[in-house]
């Protein structure tokens, strides 16, 4: 037997360690033995007759439970065994909530002690009434652009003919006709009103975190933010590699939609919404994106890689985005993540655990050499253009949004000159412009 989750061994008593009673009767339970060392090995105990009174009193006075307190003896010597069960209640020592996880004791406080208090309480954060919200506040165009979705994967209830009332009751986002938190992250018309980090940040980096080019940042609820992300990515923050076949032109993406779409989805189900934004970095040779939210309990990272069930942190909205057929009920998306990158012959994403959060990370092939060079990377592998001409395309590069005037300001040259380079980039099919006045360059640069 071996020290693990539920089990700990001490070689004398002290008070403190009514902090780990404290911590497995708010998880699975555990065994806590005085009187041996950390290998197990008994020691023994001199005062346990005065530890098998005082024991039981200090928990039952501090924390209001009751716990075996068992006397053993091993070899002539004797120790004592604390047998904790796990309560369906919250136990606090002093005021202070603690909990085991893995073999180590923590402290709840914050975002962790709100989401442990609502589970005792038979509830998950998004489950609860949010009292100010009304109707008016959700957004009828998310909840209509989310039926149009949910049409392809039919798992949604018919909605023909009812009312918003209605359909947010079918979808158990209504509680005495109040509105539950799940209904405003989902369709809400200004949900940062209520939670003020319902937002994806997005950055367009060199090297390193160092390098910032430029950023975007994205506000609204759920329905908007999966389909706004994904066109802020494409047309702001990544080049589209472009292949022939034949007369045809073909573009592809940098990265697998549907490896992004999966991530993107993860972030947004599974992220605590009390706490820090979803943050979408894009550097020259890698992408990732990070959500706070530790994994649940018995999931680890090695978990996501294989099969492994689903087990969300918010699970009404979980629940509408699986009748959406925006996700799945099955705990696949991390392994759908790692399928489209193999398809794409891109090299494995990295999964890890990060700042009390997920990140997943994708990777370019060889280090972000192939398929042109972005972000101010371009330099000398540009060929067949002159200096200014390369110039104006590694600012065009680092930032698609950027407009003639200000490529003009940058180069202390005049618009008309400008437009002569930028006329040159698109006839050698280095770039092109979608849009005018509010447009933006697209790169089609692929050696």
């Amino acid at each position: 037997m071996t020290e693990s989750q539920n089990i700990e061994w001490k070689q004398s008593w002290h008070d403190d360690y009514l902090k780990w009673i404290c911590g497995f009767a708010n998880a699975i339970g555990g065994l806590i033995y005085i009187g041996k060392d950390d290998k197990g090995k008994v020691l023994g105990l001199k005062d346990f007759h005065y530890l098998l009174d005082s024991i039981p009193n200090k928990i039952r006075n501090s924390m209001g439970i009751i716990c075996d307190i068992n006397l053993i003896e091993e070899n002539s010597l004797k120790y004592i065994e604390i047998k904790v069960n796990p309560y369906s209640v919250p136990v606090s020592l002093r005021g202070r909530y603690y909990y085991r996880t893995g073999s180590t004791k923590m402290e709840l406080t914050g975002i962790e002690l709100n989401e442990f208090l609502l589970k005792k309480a038979g509830k998950t954060w998004d489950d609860v009434i949010e009292e100010g919200a009304s109707l008016r506040d959700i957004d009828d165009t998310s909840l209509e652009q989310y039926i149009a979705d949910s049409q392809e994967k039919g798992r949604l209830p018919k909605t023909s003919g009812l009312t918003t009332l209605q359909i947010l009751e079918k979808l158990r986002l209504l509680e005495n006709s109040k509105l539950k938190r799940a209904a405003l992250i989902l369709f809400g018309k200004d949900p940062s009103r209520f939670f003020p980090n319902l937002l994806v940040k997005i950055g367009r980096f060199g090297r390193d975190s160092s390098d910032l080019k430029f950023q975007e940042v994205i506000e609204g609820n759920l329905v908007y933010l999966l389909s706004e992300v994904q066109i802020q990515l494409n047309y702001k923050f990544l080049t589209r590699p472009v292949e022939f076949v034949g007369m045809h032109r073909i573009e592809k993406g940098e990265y697998p939609l549907a490896a992004l779409r999966e991530m993107l989805l993860n972030a947004l189900v599974h992220r605590t919404y009390m706490g820090a934004a979803i943050q979408l970095r894009v550097y020259d040779d890698r992408l990732t994106i990070w959500n706070e939210g530790a994994l649940p309990y018995g999931l680890d990272v090695a978990s996501l890689k294989i099969e492994h069930n689903s087990r969300p942190r918010n699970p009404k909205i979980a629940d509408a985005c699986f009748k959406s057929g925006y996700i799945d009920a099955w705990g696949r998306g991390t392994l759908r993540i790692i399928s489209a990158c193999t398809e794409a012959d891109l090299p494995e994403p990295e999964i890890i655990e990060k700042d009390g959060g997920v990140q997943v990370t994708l990777f370019k092939p060889d280090g972000g050499q192939v398929g042109g060079q972005v972000g101010g990377q371009v330099g000398g592998q540009v060929d067949n253009l002159t200096a200014r001409q390369r110039e104006v395309f590694e600012l065009i590069v680092s930032n698609p949004t950027i407009s003639r005037r200000e490529l003009a300001e940058k180069l202390s040259i005049n618009e008309s000159a400008v437009q002569k380079h930028t006329d040159a980039l698109k006839k050698k099919e280095y770039i092109e412009r979608e849009g005018e006045t509010t447009g933006h360059w697209k790169i089609i640069y692929t050696k």
